[in-house]
């Protein structure tokens, strides 16, 4: 593409302008070369302009920039006030503007993005609407995958992995959209055929993140200025603050009152094979029963907003009721399906306040013991060591403290830490460095009835050890032990 037609609309300087072909756009000097044009983003950790010389070594001439360079005299230099925020708007004309050739769904919240994105697209799917889900475990469309880095990616990779969806045939994409990814101009040029509203509670606040909860609420009523329609979590007095700054047509789900999708009836289920929450779901053309293979009330919230942006899209009740019950987040209150009398699940919790959650809502559930298996990171964070090792001391039977992402920790001295406040607490542990030996210690005591919770890794397949990344997963280690024999 031309550099002009990538420059279309952006507000820029250059005193050696030349209209030359651009195969590709980069944000990371690694990734630089030959007909590719090098964007300098300033970061909380490192600035992209002092990387600049290495871009031009390995083959960039064209530069984009928002500072003063020093570059050989036949590097291509322009300059803009914020490169992040026009990286959105190039990003947006190198691919052609996917979003106008797919719908596109915006979920933010402090809670339930990943679990809402991935059960609504399984719902579309399902439903004969062919969509797509970019967020924290990564960009999935028509069975394929593509990794990513972040909850929300950098506008870039939003644009590209929207035109691939597009060209595919997929009618929409639920994107998650964080704080960060709006504070950031990572979705500055994407109009949202729907916004949905999860929830809002205090996250992301200090460091390179929010400097207060003020401007943590500010950032998420952002997206509700970029989208067509909205749905809101009517029971989170938050959605009155939205609701009071937005002038598009806007739908709501409760479990408390009164709203376009609405639940009763709220019941756990545990029966072979199944693991959740069921409910009786009313819509404003009748009502269904529901069942989900999540365990927990805030699960039920996550399955309303689904039904709400299903809905919209003109769904019937008995086919939403069918889709909410195949849908699965891998990682995410996940059951396992291993041939045991016990339950085994796997959870991305790795703080307190989840902990509190995943433990709570299993003990909802008829259940003999609670064996939990879990780590905590290294370099940063000793509070959740805390945090976890009170709660799990509290309310699990037997806690086997192992490796999360130990960095340049030792990892027995970090699980001797936690162990101290599962003591403290009064619980029974035991500690086994290896993740692998861990999950199979819990496996090998579990009985029928019991719940074993493996808690930390969530979807991930790596292990961040001394600078490495080391792969790793709970998954395959599940799987491991009942295929040894």
């Amino acid at each position: 593409m031309l550099l002009s037609e990538i420059l279309q609309g952006v507000s820029y300087t250059s005193e050696n302008f030349s209209d030359i072909e651009i195969e590709d756009i980069v944000y990371s000097s690694r990734n630089a070369g030959s007909g590719k044009m090098f964007v300098a983003l300033v970061g909380a950790f490192s600035d992209g302009h002092s990387y600049s010389d290495s871009a031009y070594l390995l083959g960039s001439r064209v530069f984009l920039v928002s500072k003063e360079v020093e570059l050989p005299s036949d590097a291509l230099v322009i300059t803009v006030e914020n490169t992040r925020a026009v990286l959105s708007q190039i990003s947006a004309n190198f691919f052609r503007h996917p979003e106008r050739d797919i719908d596109v769904i915006g979920v933010t919240g402090t809670k339930g993005k990943t679990t809402v994105t991935h059960m609504l697209s399984t719902c579309l799917n399902e439903c004969g609407i062919k969509s797509g889900v970019i967020g924290t475990v990564g960009a999935y469309y028509d069975g394929k995958y593509i990794p990513t880095v972040n909850t929300t990616p950098e506008s870039y990779e939003i644009h590209r992995i929207l035109r691939i969806m597009a060209d595919a045939g997929c009618k929409a994409c639920c994107i998650e959209v964080s704080s960060i990814g709006l504070k950031n101009n990572r979705v500055d040029d994407v109009t949202f055929s729907v916004g949905v509203f999860t929830n809002l509670s205090p996250d992301h606040i200090g460091g390179a993140e929010h400097d207060s909860f003020e401007e943590y609420a500010f950032w998420k009523k952002q997206l509700f200025k970029k989208c067509k329609t909205a749905i809101f979590n009517m029971d989170d007095e938050f959605s009155q603050e939205i609701i009071k700054e937005i002038s598009i047509p806007f739908a709501g789900f409760s479990v408390n009152g009164e709203a376009a999708v609405s639940a009763s009836d709220i019941k756990n289920i545990r029966e072979d094979g199944f693991f959740g929450v069921g409910f009786r779901c009313k819509t404003e053309d009748g009502e269904f029963e529901a069942k989900i293979a999540m365990p927990g009330f805030f699960s039920v919230y996550n399955a309303l907003s689904a039904v709400a942006v299903c809905k919209h899209y003109g769904v019937k009740n008995e086919d939403i009721a069918s889709a909410l019950e195949k849908a699965r987040v891998k990682g995410r209150n996940e059951l396992m399906d291993v041939p045991a009398p016990f339950a085994v699940i796997i959870d991305y919790a790795h703080n307190g306040t989840s902990f509190n959650s995943v433990i709570d809502t299993v003990r909802e559930f008829p259940h003999g013991r609670i064996i939990t298996v879990f780590g905590s990171v290294g370099d940063r964070a000793q509070l959740r060591r805390q945090e976890m090792g009170l709660v799990s001391g509290k309310k699990a039977d037997l806690s086997v403290i192992t490796s999360d992402d130990p960095g340049m920790e030792d990892p027995v001295a970090i699980a001797q830490e936690i162990a101290s406040f599962v003591k403290q607490a009064g619980g029974e542990y035991v500690i086994i460095p290896d993740r692998t030996e861990a999950v199979h210690f819990a496996l090998s005591q579990a009985k029928a009835g019991d719940i074993v919770l493996l808690l930390g890794k969530g979807h991930e397949t790596v292990q961040k050890i001394k600078g490495e990344k080391v792969h790793y997963s709970d998954h395959e280690s599940v799987e491991s032990f009942f295929n040894k024999g």
